[in-house]
């Protein structure tokens, strides 16, 4: 099969042990063709992911932000927007009011807090993006006047208090909404409609080749899908044992260069892969 293109998770898998792109991955994307597209798929606001795309000398490309649920053309159109409904999200914060439970609201651009804490000033540190300040009751009041919602709602905290909210979240909204826990102390809410694989076929339709043409790299539940979806799915050698399990190929561990080491392959072998 012939790979034309390459969608990767960030965290846990593009970036190195200092949360970093690597000089050794900038080398080879450096050597991709100029039209190859790379693409990033991230539970990440946009512009946590753009400055990521800086570095490669790749801007712009399209993004698959929020897991999917807002995704962007290389040229910065919306080519889906799908959000978790106001009321959903007050209940998460009703839920959370008499818990040490951080709640970070992100719609679109824009990324909203209304605690200074370790858990807003430990996201600025890893992402490179700063917050809004505004009252989350404020923020449900400013979506209900626009008809929008949040497109992630992530709750951080000690890991048994969320483990009871993804307990609560789950028995009654498991239809509705995406629960990933992508650390013992991290809960990341998305809609249940979207993924990052739904959210790469949207870029696809803009592009002459499908999924099959695609190399895409995770170490997280929500990249199994989109690794089951492509045509080479990879995992880092630091996945979750769920995600190896699908994967076409385990390369080396995230701090050890492994997306760089699967991509100098492929470059290596004219981009042809023996499935």
């Amino acid at each position: 099969m012939k790979i034309k293109a390459f969608c990767s998770d960030i965290d846990g898998t593009l970036l190195n042990s200092v949360r970093d792109l690597s000089p050794r991955l900038k080398a080879v994307v450096a050597d991709l063709p100029t039209d190859f597209p790379v693409i990033l798929a991230s539970s990440r606001m946009p512009n946590a992911m753009r400055h990521l795309l800086h570095d490669m000398n790749r801007f712009p490309q399209p993004l698959i932000s929020y897991n999917g649920g807002y995704v962007l053309s290389g040229d910065g159109e919306v080519l889906e927007d799908v959000s978790i409904p106001v009321d959903l999200v007050s209940k998460i914060l009703r839920l959370t009011h008499k818990t040490d439970i951080h709640v970070s609201l992100y719609q679109g651009e824009n990324w909203y807090e209304e605690k200074d804490d370790y858990w807003s000033q430990r996201e600025v540190r890893h992402t490179k993006v700063s917050y809004t300040w505004m009252a989350g009751q404020e923020v449900l009041d400013l979506w209900s006047k626009n008809n929008s919602g949040a497109h992630k709602v992530m709750c951080m905290g000690e890991s048994q208090e969320i483990a009871w909210l993804f307990g609560e979240l789950h028995a009654e909204h498991s239809l509705d909404m995406h629960l990933y826990r992508s650390s013992d102390t991290y809960l990341e809410i998305a809609p249940r409609a979207i993924s990052k694989a739904t959210g790469l076929k949207k870029i696809l339709d803009h592009y002459d080749f499908g999924m099959e043409s695609v190399v895409a790299f995770g170490d997280n539940y929500n990249d199994i899908d989109l690794l089951q979806s492509v045509g080479w799915g990879v995992a880092v050698d630091n996945a979750r044992m769920e995600v190896k399990a699908v994967a076409n190929e385990i390369t080396h561990h995230n701090k050890e260069d492994g997306v760089a080491a699967t991509l100098e392959k492929i470059r290596d072998s004219k981009f042809e892969i023996n499935s």
